[in-house]
């Protein structure tokens, strides 16, 4: 076997380093019975090597090419185009020429042929790296052959791939390019078959796109292809285009433009039972690499050749769902206020604490709709759950109703909205009529010491287990935090406040025209426990404020050696005694918390410096006492405003007492909203630490590498693991590769069974031209720059600015003190975000599609919190 070229009949599925992506799977499906694919060769990765890597001047560009960030755009530009110049200045090694040279005779030199790059980072299940470096076509002798080769391993280098694979985590130098030399064929048609459709995602949809000539029209976008959709054997649409032009080779090398008659520009570049004819050689190719293909295809003489066949990598993974029904799925992360991949022992524990049965698919968690959406009861049900707290998937739910033969498809089974459940039985509103009644806060106090005792019991307790009984314990205590979860008492106060919320909006509205009253009622409520966070964060930075040494020893603090390097500064030890305070109520938190593997405050406590910084430079002393009291203030005279309005109308007595009372109901009970999932993630952190002690243990008896190898086992796993001493690593690393790919994507609000995903729409018609819609959670309207985050440690914020980011939980709260208005992407009515917002009176618009792109870091926008938009100004 030769070490410069393989013929496609030669390459192996081991042979990925050697002939890149594009080389392996035209070696694969060279050898798929019943598919066409033109002859060719790979030079492969050795040839390449030969020739580059010994050169001093290509290295050293290299080594530096290796520091630069995308940001980076003009050094990159150049450094790349030096590279290239080095690359194709290079001779072509007289070994590697006669291999190529003989190869070329072989398969016929008066033929013409495809020159195209395949990267080792290329057609890989997870980067596809499509376009990224150069092909040619119709090249004709061996000089010119050669000359191309050198181009092809030059494109390596070009500035868009250079990009992708900084933005891919890829190394430069640890990606080679081979080039594949496949015989041309000369077609009457051509295009892209995606076996599994590219804009809804549905698998059993394949998309056709064909245009006249070669290929190269429709990369290069010179038409609109026609496109044709093929489900189980028909033809569901077809879109015809006008293809005013086509690609031809020319007889002495190369392409030109040409155009098409005017008669056959419209005319349907396939026929249907070449359609057909496709949509077989598409399903066998994706049952032959077992996931859906993206295909390059051409029709020649009445034959439909093969050119390239590489995985899609842009779907979402589908759910596990065997049973062959059809079915709908709700994200749980929409919902829960993080949408961003789980690791599996997060997954594991956050399904325990469910009450009905989980779906996961790309490190996310999934609700299954279809028995409730099968039923008239369920359906009602979903609509008025999501009503106005997520108009989005309220959209889909909506839409879905209206595809007769879907609905009528779905299974019908036991449904999750229901108020026959074990944990919500019929005394649920009668416990929320008792809280309504008695309107006592006491109710609050008691339940939340309740939860506390419980607490601190397991506390104690779990120092006593280790082992396989810590196990034991841990799934033993989670049925006692489901019975607080879901206490029947707690579940009725969280019932009657969000009930008031909507009674006084509804009502203002319409006896005085007030919008979103309960916004500005709802602020500096008692035992708020998320929003006291961020306003407890204010007396720490007031504790930092008065030692310069602190602020100055937080610029290089480390997470290791935090508090034992703090205390050897000026003011240290005064202000580590008031961070471990503030740790100890609040250190269980931290963003995406509901994922039991993510690193805690108390883990990290310099997560807490920015904002603790941002404090200091936006507030004056003593800000918590005067922001809480200013928030009080307003919700009392907001209240006083009301009821004096009220009693000057017909009827006006009687509404003002409704009111009043409404009123008090709203201020006892809303701010006991944020304390059960408070109250879960602490039980959380100590299950996390009890299990971080049998990972230490797992480490040094050689089992584990790390102990937070143990993320990326299920609770059930791990069990095993502590029980048997006992692991294969390889798990490990598969799940860890796999993660990293789930962080890229981006998750649906719904998705079907067959993998396509819903989108759900606004009504816009009501707000203005170019403006972003969403969802009004927090009235006011707020103008100021816009500060994008996606991350809670890179905030940097100053005073007026707006927070726009993906989602927000209470993790994010002691930001929301320094800013004036909040949009985020993900969020409903009375999801953590908007309970916050309204608190401390933030105008905040929620549910923003892609805000975090189309709001860049900087811009001066509007948030419209009573009329659901943002305007960018």
């Amino acid at each position: 076997m030769s070490a410069y070229v393989l013929g496609f009949e030669e390459i192996e599925k081991t042979k990925l380093m050697v002939v890149g992506g594009k080389g392996l799977n035209l070696g694969e499906l060279s050898r798929v019975e019943g598919i066409s694919v033109p002859e060719g060769f790979c030079v492969t990765t050795e040839a390449y090597k030969r020739v580059v890597q010994k050169n001093k001047k290509f290295t050293e560009l290299l080594d530096e090419l290796s520091f630069l960030k995308v940001e980076d755009r003009e050094r990159i530009a150049e450094i790349s185009k030096n590279i290239r110049r080095v690359i194709e200045g290079l001779g072509m090694v007289e070994e590697i020429t006669e291999e190529i040279t003989h190869k070329h005779i072989e398969l016929g030199v008066e033929h013409a042929y495809a020159v195209r790059s395949s990267a080792t980072a290329e057609d890989l299940p997870f980067a596809s790296f499509a376009g990224q470096q150069d092909t040619y076509l119709n090249i004709i002798g061996k000089e010119t052959l050669l000359e191309h080769i050198s181009k092809c391993w030059a494109s390596l280098f070009t500035e868009r791939a250079v990009i992708y694979r900084i933005q891919n985590g890829f190394d430069h130098s640890k990606v080679f390019l081979s080039v594949v030399i496949q015989r041309m064929v000369f077609p009457e048609a051509s295009g892209i078959m995606f076996t599994a459709d590219p804009v809804s995602f549905n698998r059993k949809v394949l998309s056709i796109d064909a245009s006249f000539g070669l290929g190269e029209t429709l990369v290069s976008g010179l038409v609109n292809p026609d496109n044709y959709k093929v489900r189980e054997g028909k033809i569901v649409e077809k879109t015809i285009s006008t293809k005013k032009v086509a690609i031809h080779a020319i007889t002495e090398g190369g392409t030109q433009e040409q155009e098409i008659e005017p008669d056959r520009q419209t005319k349907q570049t396939v026929t249907d039972d070449q359609i057909l004819q496709l949509e077989k050689l598409g399903r066998k190719l994706e049952a032959y690499f077992s996931c859906p293909q993206d295909i390059e295809w051409c029709l020649f003489e009445n034959t439909l050749y093969i050119v390239q066949s590489r995985p899609i990598t842009t779907l979402y993974p589908m759910l596990d769902s065997n049973d062959g029904e059809n079915r709908v799925y709700m994200s749980v992360g929409h919902q829960q206020m993080m949408t961003e991949a789980i690791k599996p022992l997060g997954i594991s524990f956050f399904s325990l604490l469910s009450r009905f049965e989980l779906n996961t698919a790309g490190g996310r968690l999934f609700f299954d709709l279809s028995h409730d959406l099968a039923s008239p009861v369920g359906r009602k049900l979903i609509l008025s759950t999501m009503g106005k707290n997520d108009p989005l998937m309220h959209n889909v739910i909506s839409n879905l109703m209206e595809r007769k033969d879907f609905m009528m498809a779905l299974p019908k089974g036991k449904r999750m909205f229901t108020l026959g459940s074990e944990e919500l039985t019929w005394s649920l509103p009668v416990k929320a009529i008792q809280a309504y009644q008695k309107n006592d806060i006491t109710i609050v106090q008691r339940l939340i010491s309740k939860s506390q005792a419980s607490l601190k019991e397991v506390e104690q307790t779990i120092e006593n287990f280790s082992g396989e009984e810590l196990f034991d314990f841990i799934e033993q205590d989670h049925k006692q935090l489901k019975k607080l979860l879901y206490d029947q008492q707690s579940l009725g106060v969280i019932m009657v406040g969000v009930y008031a919320a909507n009674w006084l909006n509804k009502k203002m509205e319409k006896w005085l025209g007030d919008k979103n009253t309960a916004d500005i009622l709802s602020q500096s409520v008692p035992y708020n426990v998320t929003s006291e966070m961020g306003l407890a964060l204010l007396d720490v930075s007031d504790v930092v404020r008065q030692y310069p040494a602190v602020k100055t020893y937080f610029k290089e603090a480390k997470d290791e050696s935090f508090f034992e390097e703090l205390v050897k500064v000026e003011g240290g030890g005064v202000v580590m005694d008031s961070l471990r305070a503030y740790l100890e109520k609040y250190g269980m938190r931290c963003t995406g918390e509901i994922d039991i593997t993510r690193t805690r405050w108390s883990e990290r406590p310099t997560a807490l410096i920015p904002m603790i910084l941002s404090n200091i430079k936006n507030f004056e002393p003593n800000a918590r006492s005067k922001k809480f009291e200013q928030g009080r203030k307003e919700a009392e005279e907001k209240a006083e405003d009301l009821v004096t309005r009220l009693e000057k109308i017909p009827g006006g007595n009687q509404k003002a007492k409704k009111t009043k009372k409404m009123i008090s109901v709203l201020r006892n009970y809303i701010g006991y909203r944020e304390y059960p999932k408070y109250s879960f993630i602490s039980r959380y952190y100590i299950y996390k630490m009890a299990l971080i002690k049998e990972a230490t243990v797992l480490v040094q008896k050689g089992i584990l590498s790390e102990k937070e190898d143990i993320y990326y086992l299920s609770f059930e796993e791990l069990r095993e693991v502590v029980r048997t001493n006992q692991l294969d690593y390889q798990i490990i690393m598969e799940r860890k590769e796999k993660y990293e790919h789930y962080e890229k994507l981006t998750p649906p609000r719904a998705m079907t069974s067959e993998g396509e995903v819903l989108f759900g729409q606004y009504n816009t018609d009501d707000i203005p031209e170019g403006a972003l819609a969403g969802i009004p959670v927090s009235t006011g309207i707020i103008e100021g720059r816009a500060r994008v985050v996606l991350k809670m440690e890179d905030a940097n914020i100053e005073d007026g600015d707006i927070l726009v980011t993906t989602f927000t939980d209470p993790s994010w709260t002691p930001l929301f003190v320094s800013v004036k208005g909040l949009v985020t992407e993900v969020g409903g009515l009375m999801t953590h975000g908007a309970v916050i917002a309204r608190e401390y009176g933030l105008p905040a618009v929620v549910g923003v599609e892609n805000a975090t792109k189309l709001i860049k870091d900087g811009q001066r926008i509007r948030v419209h919190g009573s009329d659901g938009y943002v305007e960018i100004l």
